[in-house]
C-alpha cells in the first residue's frame, strides 16, 4: 500500500493560512495600513475600487525596503520585528508575525513599488498565487505602494461568500477608522471609486475623533487622563447626553492597537451607572498604555482580542479613570443642600413652634401612642386614627370601567359570563374581542379588552410592533407602502460609516415608504416618508434605524432587510406613556387580532396576556 500522508504544496498551504488573516477585503486593508504605520510613515493613502474586490492600494511615505527585503516580505513568517522568542513579549509594533503580505499574495494579484531614501532606484514586484511573476528596478519616491487586485480570484468559493459592495465597504471604513483614530499624528485619506471619503490632516486626538465620528461630539467630550507606574489611561468619554440606545462609537486601544473587550466595556459602563439609562451605551475612545510583557496579543488571528496578566487591575483602573473624568467635569450627580425657596415659605418652616402648640401636640392621642413604649402596634385601637378611612371617601369609578364590569357581571353569582356577547363570526373557540364592551387604558401603557373567553391585557407598544412588522413584511414582498412627499424635505448628514450603511439600505427603505436620495458627500435628502408616519421627526427616525441595524443584537443571523423591518416596527410603534382614545385602542386591538401571529412580537415577546373566565372564577374561589 502506498503512503497516504503528504506535504501540501506551498501555494495551497498559503491559501489555507490566508483564510485566518484575510477573511474579506477589510482584513487586507487592516494589515496594509498597519504595515504602513510600522514603516514610520507620516502620510498614508488608501484607495479602493469595487469595495476592495477589484483594488485595494495603500501608499505611504515610510522607510521603504531594499530589493532583497521587498522579495523576502512575501515569504511566510518573514518579519523584521522578531529575532528570538523573548521579542514576542516586547512587541510595540502593529504587525509582527510576517503573515500579512504572504497571505495577501496567496489570494490576490499584487503589485509592489518601494524605495529607501538611500537607494537610487526602487523595486517593482508582481506576484500572483504566491509566485513572483516580475521583478525589476523602478523610479519611485521614498516609501512603499502595495496594490492588491482581484481578491480571491483563485479561490472562487471564498469570493462567492463576500457580501454586497455596501456591506464590504462598511467593513473597510470601520478598519480604516480604527487605524486612523489610533494615530492622529499621521495624515490619512480614503478614496473609494474615485471619490475621497476621508481626508484627515495631522492633529490632536480630539480633532481626529470629531472628524471620524461627527461634529456632534465636538462640545460633548470629557478628557480622561490617569497615569501610574503600572499603566496609563487616556482619551475621551462622551457626556451622558451622548449615550445611545444601541452600541456604537466605543473604542478601546491597548498600546495603540484596537481591541474588543466586553470586560473593559463593563468597567466603563459601571462608571456611568446612574448617569445614563440602563439600556443606553456611552461613547468613548480610550487608550491603555502598559508594558507589553503584561499582555499577550498573539491569542487571536486578527489580534483584536488580547489577554492581560492582571485583568482586575486594568478593570479597576479604567473604571476609576472614567469616573474621575466625569466627576471633574461636574457631570456626576451631586446633592443639593440648598432648601427650595417655596418650602421656606411654608407655615411649618416660617412660623415659630410656640409653647401652646407644643402642649396641644403632646396631648394628642397620636403623640401619646407613639411615645409610649412598645405601643406603636396599637395605633389603630388607641388613637383617633382608627377611623382613618372616614377621611377618604370611596373613589368614583370612571364610566368606562363601571360599564366594563356591568356588562360582564351577572346577577346570579357575580362571575363573568362572556358567552352572551361572543361575536359568532369569529368561529367557536377562537379568541375574539367583544364588540359592545368599551376598552380601558391603564398607566398609558396597557389596554384592557373584554373577550369571548374572559379579558386580555394588551401591551400597546408590543402589539403595535407586531402589527407594523407584518405590514412591513408584506410591503417588502408584495405591496410597497405609499409615500407622502415632504413639502420642505429635510437633509441629514451622517458619519462616513453610517452614510455607507444608509446607501446599502436605500432600496429596502423605498419599499417601506421612505424616499431618501443622496445629496453630496455623506449627506442625504429625505424626500418622503411612509404615509402613516407623522412629519417632523424624519431625521431622528433615520438615525435611530441606522443605530439599531448597526448593532442589532441577536443570537440568530438575520438578513439586512429583516433587521431594517424589525427596527422600523420598533421605531414607529406607539410607545408607553402615550394616551390613546377609545377608538384608537379598539383599532389597535382589532388590527392585532387580524395578524397572522397576534400573540407575540417578531422577537418573541408576548403582545398580550389572556385572563380566562374559569381562571378568574378560581381566583375568587368560585
Amino acid at each position: 500500500m502506498p503512503d497516504k500522508i503528504q506535504l501540501l504544496p506551498d501555494n495551497i498551504a498559503n491559501q489555507i493560512a490566508a483564510g485566518e488573516v484575510i477573511q474579506r477585503p477589510s482584513s487586507a486593508v487592516k494589515e496594509l495600513l498597519e504595515n504602513a504605520v510600522d514603516a514610520g510613515a507620516t502620510e498614508i493613502r488608501l484607495i479602493v475600487a469595487d469595495a476592495g474586490k477589484a483594488l485595494i492600494q495603500v501608499t505611504d511615505n515610510g522607510s521603504g525596503m531594499s530589493e532583497t527585503d521587498a522579495r523576502m516580505s512575501f515569504e511566510r513568517h518573514a518579519t523584521s520585528k522578531i529575532n528570538k522568542i523573548d521579542d514576542l513579549f516586547r512587541i510595540r509594533t502593529m504587525g509582527f508575525r510576517g503573515e500579512a503580505l504572504a497571505s495577501i499574495a496567496a489570494v490576490a494579484q499584487v503589485e509592489m513599488k518601494t524605495r529607501r531614501q538611500e537607494d537610487a532606484a526602487g523595486t517593482y514586484l508582481e506576484i500572483e498565487n504566491s509566485q513572483v511573476k516580475k521583478q525589476e528596478p523602478v523610479a519611485f519616491e521614498k516609501g512603499t505602494s502595495i496594490a492588491m487586485k482581484n481578491v480571491f480570484f483563485n479561490v472562487p468559493a471564498r469570493r462567492n461568500f463576500l457580501k454586497s459592495n455596501p456591506v464590504e465597504m462598511r467593513h473597510i471604513v470601520e478598519e480604516f477608522i480604527r487605524v486612523a483614530m489610533a494615530f492622529p499624528e499621521i495624515f490619512f485619506s480614503l478614496t473609494a471609486n474615485g471619490q475621497e471619503i476621508f481626508h484627515l490632516e495631522k492633529g490632536t486626538l480630539k480633532q481626529r475623533i470629531v472628524h471620524l465620528l461627527g461634529n456632534n461630539y465636538a462640545a460633548k467630550l470629557v478628557t480622561v487622563q490617569e497615569k501610574t507606574d503600572y499603566m496609563t489611561v487616556y482619551g475621551f468619554a462622551g457626556k451622558p447626553e451622548t449615550a445611545k440606545k444601541t452600541r456604537g462609537d466605543q473604542y478601546f486601544f491597548v498600546n495603540n492597537r484596537f481591541i474588543r473587550s466586553a470586560y473593559l466595556n463593563h468597567a466603563v459602563m459601571s462608571a456611568y451607572q446612574d448617569m445614563i439609562p440602563a439600556d443606553s451605551y456611552p461613547m468613548y475612545v480610550l487608550f491603555i498604555d502598559l508594558d507589553p510583557a503584561q499582555i499577550d496579543i498573539n491569542v487571536h488571528p486578527t489580534k483584536q482580542e488580547i489577554k492581560f496578566e492582571d485583568e482586575k487591575i486594568i478593570y479597576a483602573f479604567v473604571q476609576a479613570a472614567v469616573k474621575h473624568a466625569l466627576a471633574q467635569f461636574s457631570i456626576t450627580p451631586t446633592l443639593n443642600f440648598d432648601l427650595d425657596p417655596e418650602i421656606q415659605k411654608l407655615d411649618a418652616v416660617s412660623n415659630p413652634f410656640t409653647k401652646d402648640k407644643e402642649e396641644k401636640t403632646a396631648a394628642s392621642g397620636l403623640y401619646q401612642t407613639f411615645t409610649q413604649k412598645n405601643q406603636a402596634h396599637l395605633i389603630e385601637s388607641k388613637s383617633e386614627l382608627k377611623n382613618w378611612k372616614d377621611f377618604y371617601p370611596e373613589p368614583k369609578q370612571s364610566g368606562s370601567f363601571k360599564s366594563l364590569l356591568a356588562v360582564h357581571q351577572e346577577d346570579t353569582g357575580g362571575g363573568f359570563e362572556y358567552e352572551k356577547h361572543i361575536p359568532q363570526k369569529s368561529g367557536e373557540g377562537k379568541l375574539a374581542l367583544l364588540e359592545d364592551v368599551p376598552l380601558l387604558q391603564l398607566h398609558h401603557t396597557y389596554i384592557v379588552a373584554g373577550t369571548n373567553q374572559g379579558f386580555i391585557l394588551i401591551h400597546q407598544q408590543l402589539a403595535h410592533e407586531r402589527i407594523l412588522y407584518e405590514r412591513y413584511m408584506l410591503a417588502a414582498r408584495e405591496k410597497p407602502i405609499a409615500t407622502q412627499k415632504s413639502l420642505f424635505p429635510p437633509t441629514i448628514t451622517l458619519s462616513a460609516p453610517d452614510a455607507v450603511l444608509l446607501q446599502e439600505l436605500l432600496p429596502d427603505l423605498h419599499l417601506l415608504g421612505y424616499q431618501v436620495e443622496e445629496f453630496g458627500k455623506d449627506t442625504f435628502v429625505i424626500q418622503g416618508t411612509p404615509a402613516d408616519v407623522p412629519e417632523g421627526n424624519e431625521k431622528h427616525a433615520i438615525e435611530q434605524m441606522l443605530e439599531q441595524v448597526k448593532h442589532f443584537n441577536s443570537e440568530v443571523k438575520f438578513s439586512r432587510r429583516e433587521k431594517l423591518i424589525r427596527s422600523m416596527a420598533w421605531q414607529h410603534a406607539v410607545k408607553p406613556g402615550k394616551s390613546l382614545t377609545v377608538a384608537e385602542m379598539r383599532k389597535l386591538a382589532e388590527e392585532l387580532f387580524e395578524c397572522n401571529q397576534p400573540n407575540i412580537t417578531a422577537s418573541g415577546n408576548a403582545t398580550y396576556i389572556a385572563f380566562k373566565k374559569d381562571y378568574l372564577e378560581r381566583m375568587f374561589g368560585k
